[in-house]
Order: C-alpha cells, then sequence, then structure tokens
C-alpha cells in the first residue's frame, strides 16, 4: 500500500459553533453534507454563556441531514483501518491546559514516521490542507485518557460496513454525550439518570462511571468515589478520575489522600492541568511540606504563564 493510502484529503472549513464542532462541520463537508450555521447559532442561544462544545448537537444536526453516526472505544489498529477504508474518524483527546477534552479528526498515519496526522484548520497556505502529526506512542498514551472514544460519521452504507471491535458500546456512549448536554443544561437530576442507564447498558463503560463520579462530587457527595474508583479499575489511566478524587478530598479536608489522587494524576499526564499544581501546592503547604509546594507553585506559572493570579502566587513562593 502506498503511504498517500494512509491520509485523507478534507476540506478545509473555519466556520464553527458550540451546537456545530468543527470537526463534525469538517466530516459532514467531507461526505458533502452542509450543516446550517444559522440552526446552529440559534440552537446555541438556549447555551448562553457556555464555551465549550456541544458534540451531541453537532452529531444530531449530521443525522438530521442524512448521516449516520457510531461512537465507540476503539484501538490503534481499528483506527487505521477506518482511515484506510476511507472514513475519517473524529477522536477525543485531553484538552490543551484548563480545557478538559477536545475533539479532533485524524485525517491519516504515516507508518515509517510513526504518526498520527489530525486535522488543523487555520494557518493553511494557498488551499492546502494543514495536518499537525503526533508521535503515534504519545497520541495512544492521551487517547487513552479518555478510554480510546471515537465518533464515525457518514452515508449509512459506508458505515454499517465497517466492522468493530465493540460496537456494543454505541448507545452507552452516545448517553454520556446526552448526559453532559443536560449537565450543561443544569438538570444534573436527569444527567445522573440517563448516566445509570448507560452503565446499566454497558457495565464497562468507564466514560459513564467518571461523568457519574463528576455529577457526584458537584453534589458533595461521597458517593463520587465509588465511579471514580470503577472508572479506574477498567481504565487506570484516566487522568480525570484521579483529579476528580484529589478534588473531593480536598473539599472534605483529607489531605494526604487528595495530594496522593493528583500525584497519579500528574503521573498519567504531568502537563494537562496547570490548576492541578496549584491544589497540590496548597495540600503540601497545609502539612509543612514547603519545598515540595514551592516547586508545585513554580509548575503552576510555567504551564499557565498569563494566569490572573500570577502576582499572588509569586508572592507565595517568595514566602515559602
Amino acid at each position: 500500500m502506498e503511504q498517500s493510502d494512509h491520509e485523507l484529503l478534507l476540506p478545509l472549513i473555519d466556520e464553527e459553533n458550540i451546537c456545530l464542532p468543527l470537526p463534525i462541520n469538517v466530516v459532514s463537508k467531507y461526505w458533502n453534507t452542509d450543516l446550517s450555521m444559522s440552526e446552529a447559532i440559534e440552537t446555541a442561544k438556549q447555551y448562553s454563556g457556555f464555551n465549550g462544545s456541544i458534540l451531541i448537537e453537532g452529531i444530531e444536526a449530521a443525522e438530521r441531514h442524512g448521516l449516520v453516526c457510531k461512537i465507540i472505544r476503539s484501538s490503534l489498529p481499528e483506527l487505521k483501518k477506518i482511515i484506510d477504508m476511507g472514513v475519517p474518524p473524529i477522536v477525543i483527546l485531553p484538552g490543551i491546559p484548563e480545557i478538559t477534552q477536545h475533539a479532533s479528526v485524524i485525517t491519516g498515519y504515516n507508518e515509517d514516521d510513526r504518526t498520527i496526522l489530525h486535522y488543523i484548520q487555520k494557518g493553511s497556505k494557498e488551499g492546502e490542507q494543514q495536518e499537525g502529526a503526533i508521535p503515534q506512542d504519545l497520541f495512544d498514551k492521551e487517547w487513552s485518557e479518555e478510554g480510546r472514544l471515537m465518533i464515525l460519521l457518514g452515508p449509512s452504507d459506508i458505515i454499517s460496513t465497517i466492522k468493530l471491535e465493540n460496537e456494543s458500546g454505541d448507545k452507552s456512549n452516545r448517553m454520556c454525550f446526552e448526559s453532559e448536554r443536560l449537565n450543561i443544561q443544569r438538570n444534573s437530576s436527569e444527567a445522573a439518570n440517563i448516566l445509570a442507564k448507560a452503565i446499566e447498558s454497558d457495565p464497562s463503560n468507564s466514560i459513564a462511571m467518571n461523568l457519574m463520579g463528576a455529577i457526584l462530587n458537584e453534589q458533595n457527595s461521597p458517593d463520587c468515589l465509588k465511579y471514580y474508583k470503577k472508572c479506574l479499575e477498567i481504565n487506570n489511566k484516566s487522568y480525570l478520575s484521579y483529579n476528580g478524587m484529589g478534588n473531593f478530598y480536598l473539599k472534605s479536608n483529607q489531605f494526604v489522600k487528595a495530594e496522593n489522587s493528583y500525584t497519579e494524576a500528574i503521573k498519567i499526564n504531568p502537563k494537562r492541568s496547570a490548576k492541578i499544581y496549584k491544589n497540590r501546592a496548597y495540600l503540601r503547604e497545609k502539612q509543612n511540606k514547603t519545598s515540595e509546594a514551592k516547586e508545585d507553585l513554580k509548575t503552576y506559572l510555567k504551564l499557565f504563564p498569563k494566569a490572573p493570579d500570577r502576582g499572588i502566587i509569586e508572592q507565595a513562593i517568595r514566602e515559602l
């Protein structure tokens, strides 16, 4: 197989909206399906003040225009197989610092360089598609933090031909996206009900476990720990579950457990969040671990140089 067979040419798009996220818009246009931006803008009015993307809104818009969707937990070999079939997968990856997650369109892979190529819409020249190359091992490590979640969007006759390793999780995974929308709408009780159904449908759904933990954590319920721990039994690379446990223990003044949980999260991905270092510094200072607390505050500023509390943190570093 020629190397070019491993790369897909996607349309250059720069239009996006919280209810029509860029990856959904790009993949829909790849299949010659134009989604209505004005419709997305109208839908977005019910989410005033929310800055992230609501993927399920974009997915439902694509389905209204005749495309079908499968949401699965996948693997690197399966991802490559899907690309070679001419289908651009959307994957969920850790966000850049202080953004929990982001969706990325995978445009191909390079076996010689052992890299995974993902879509970048900005900075293009002369109408060329821009691609970002991620070392394959790093990509798989970061993808595993999000349970290797993949969204397949396309015409039914094409998507139906793809034989998947874990199709049974599709319904449960979709419920996770639906619950996130309900949570954004501040309907946490219904979001929890849907997650309970997702877990019943697929008890191996680590993503649903983590989301349920997050909802209970917001309610200051110690039951959140049960779900975080279940998530980690299934996926021991779940950064968000370790971080969530740390946040709960911090709120309940269990400093040693909070520090240990944050440390486990940092082991998984030391650059994912700056705030986790500030939280751990507070815990360490409370335990008279002043030198460790100082280093954590320095790391916080290194990862978040434009932190609004930079002056306060610099003062704290001088005083430690």
